[in-house]
């Protein structure tokens, strides 16, 4: 008996108005691009319609390719048709796609077939010729997969099914390498090349607290595009769209790409996004002195799965030539190794590190390697003692050891190490000496960023405290330190300790890093800052509530105008447009608007500041008023780099010079530390 396929079973319970079968590009004939105006406000996102436009075709051919999507011509709505519409079809001209007097099939009024301008303007038009062809889409906000909504992509020689929400055209865990023998590393997909890509893959193996998950089955990664080509190859720049591809933090211990939605990102600032999974802890870094197993395994599933994007990409509507790799702390950590990396070096256009760690204590190996003698010393030898392993036998011992026992350890391998081929330096050279990719680059750090690397004090005494930390307590007494006077005094003792742990674990030497690169002339540009607002993610907020804008009668969600400590995590939900916890004040709405838009304008020109025409076009208005009251934000420049090299970024965002420098210098980690 032959059983039916899954999507065989879907299509036999589609309605009527569903397509027969799944459609694709090729099946409707013609690019297919989704419109959403995405003013990023989650809580009234079902209020906005998003639209489907198909490219020029004939009135019947227009209506069957609706049809094949299990939708209609769009129908002629007037509130709609005279606001939102009008920006999205404003945007086609501002990039390029149509001209000014194009006219978009609409759903006909009897035999009479109509078409709308881009004022929102519906007129008879004869039903001969060809025109761009609206479609319904029915899709809701954050939908899961249904048989009315699934697409089917042809990249080169794959068929991968996905389907639309209201934002995106979502592919969700795709395989991008075959499941690789436990430390070994990644080869491309070999398996079947018909993929369902309606949900996400598994995360990989991990621990949380006492908890385990995953699978090593894991290396999946997600695509969310706003425009499927009719043929990725032929398509042109100005068709295709940059890709922004995230590489997650976790400390190398956790996390997975399906954490993190790009779908905002995707229809506000018209860029794909690419999420991926990695191999994490002992499963991902573990080093032997073996000559074969020389780590690394987890940054290379990243370099594999940027192997797959390069190859594929064009098919989803993106551009290859566009690539800007981003992550945030552990990823901010992985793009700065791949910035050095021989097998990375080319495959990307620009960086964007979020919240690299550098420098004292617990951030040392994110940028400062372990050599392969050295992490079976310091790491190696305890797994070793804690398993029963044998050193002449380890490989097939650990090998053969429970996955989630294995990452649940006292002590695991979650450290970038010099294998000779991924990684060849203990750290990223900056002083011109060795290769480093010449991209664009921006970078930056939370102002607090180290509160949530040390515990909240248990004494008033600062001595005790820094002690109690592993800081200096030189800083003690030092005016460049001195603490608050404010009525709790733990509290003033952590507004040092924090202070100190956030210069000498981010602040100095990121800061160091984009001296480095303009007095060497190491990358194309760079773009620095530091975020002064945050939301503290829920599952992720650490020394309860000092990371939290303060509570009032008036603010119960809190006070960001108050002082709160701007911690770690905390700019990513603004960045990715996906802030869902409620807002404090009228300012969170417009901030993510706002940093949405500098983060996907930097991937659109490798500029931070959108372009003006950009806003106008796509009606983000509030964005666009508010950036003409402020500087614009500067690049870091041999001119600037002793002036205004930093954009401190909140509501009224502005430039200055490098934070707390003196405070660098007396930490022993100056602006030219790395030469």
């Amino acid at each position: 008996m032959v059983l039916l396929s899954w999507t065989s079973v879907w299509l036999c319970l589609l309605p009527l108005v569903a397509p027969l079968s799944v459609p694709s590009s090729t099946s409707i004939g013609g690019d297919l691009t989704l419109l959403y105006y995405d003013d990023l406000n989650v809580f009234n996102a079902s209020q906005h319609k998003s639209v489907l436009l198909v490219s020029p075709q004939t009135q019947s051919n227009a209506v069957a390719a609706c049809e094949a999507l299990g939708e209609t011509l769009l129908p002629v709505n007037e509130t709609f048709f005279t606001t939102e519409l009008i920006p999205l079809l404003q945007y086609q001209v501002y990039e390029g796609a149509y001209g000014e007097d194009q006219l978009y099939w609409v759903a006909s009024a009897g035999d009479t077939c109509q078409a709308v301008n881009d004022f929102g303007a519906v007129s008879a038009v004869s039903c001969d010729g060809e025109l761009p062809a609206l479609c319904s889409q029915s899709a809701g906000y954050g939908a899961s997969a249904e048989p009315s909504t699934l697409l089917t992509v042809y990249a080169n020689d794959l068929e991968i099914t996905g389907f639309r929400d209201q934002r995106s055209f979502r592919f969700e865990g795709i395989p991008y390498a075959d499941q690789p023998e436990r430390f070994t590393y990644p080869t491309a997909w070999t398996g079947s090349t018909t993929l369902n890509a309606t949900e996400y893959g598994s995360i990989c193996v991990q621990a949380n607290g006492d908890y385990v998950s995953g699978s090593e089955d894991c290396l999946f990664l997600n695509i969310y595009t706003p425009y499927i080509p009719l043929n990725g190859a032929t398509a042109t720049t100005e068709q295709l769209k940059p890709v922004l591809f995230w590489i997650h933090g976790g400390a190398f211990t956790g996390g997975a790409g399906s954490e993190y939605d790009g779908g905002s990102m995707v229809s506000r600032g018209d860029v794909v996004v690419v999420t991926i999974n990695y191999r994490l802890s002992t499963l991902g870094f573990l080093a032997l002195e073996d000559g074969v197993t020389n780590g690394n395994f987890g940054l290379a599933d990243q370099i594999a799965a940027l192997n797959w994007v390069r190859e594929y990409i064009s098919a989803f509507g993106g551009d290859v030539n566009r690539i800007t790799i981003f992550g945030q702390s552990a990823g901010a950590a992985s793009v700065r190794a791949l910035l050095g990396s021989p097998q990375a070096i080319g495959k990307y256009a620009a960086a964007l590190p979020m919240s690299n760690l550098a420098g004292s204590d617990y951030a040392t190996t994110y940028s400062l390697y372990y050599t392969i003698p050295e992490e079976v010393s310091t790491v190696v030898e305890p797994i070793l003692e804690e398993t029963g392993c044998d050193l002449a036998d380890a490989l097939e011992c650990l090998r053969a050891y429970n996955a989630y026992e294995l990452v649940n350890l006292e002590t695991v391998a979650r450290f970038i190490v010099v294998d000779g081929t991924i990684i060849t330096h203990t750290e990223l050279i900056l002083n011109g000496t060795a290769p480093i990719a010449n991209v664009h680059t921006m970078m930056g750090y939370m102002r607090d960023d180290g509160a949530a690397f040390i515990g909240y004090p248990t004494t008033d005494n600062l001595t005790q405290a820094l002690q109690n930390q592993y800081l200096p307590t030189s800083v003690v007494g030092n005016p460049l330190f001195t603490p608050p006077t404010g009525p709790n005094a733990t509290l003033d003792v952590f507004n040092v300790t924090a202070r100190v742990a956030t210069d000498m674990e981010f602040r100095c030497l990121d800061q160091a890093t984009a001296y480095s690169a303009i007095q060497h002339d190491l990358f194309e540009s760079v773009w620095f800052y530091q975020f002064n607002r945050s939301y503290q993610p829920t599952s992720f907020d650490p020394n309860y509530p000092v990371c939290d804008a303060p509570i009032d009668a008036t603010h119960p969600y809190g006070d960001p105008s108050q002082e709160y400590f701007k911690c770690h995590s905390g700019e990513v939900s603004y960045v990715f447009g996906t802030l869902s916890q409620p807002y404090r004040d009228d300012e969170d709405l417009p901030f993510t608007q706002l940093m949405c838009d500098a983060w996907t304008s930097f991937a659109r020109t490798y500029n931070p500041n959108p372009d003006p025409a950009y806003l106008a076009a796509r009606w983000y208005n509030s964005t666009a008023a508010h950036l003409a009251q402020q500087s614009p934000w500067l690049p870091v420049t041999s001119e600037t780099l002793a002036t205004t090299p930093l954009r401190t970024l909140q509501y009224q965002s502005f430039m200055t010079a490098f934070a707390e420098q003196e405070q660098c210098d007396y930490v022993g980690y100056p602006l030219n530390y790395f030469g």
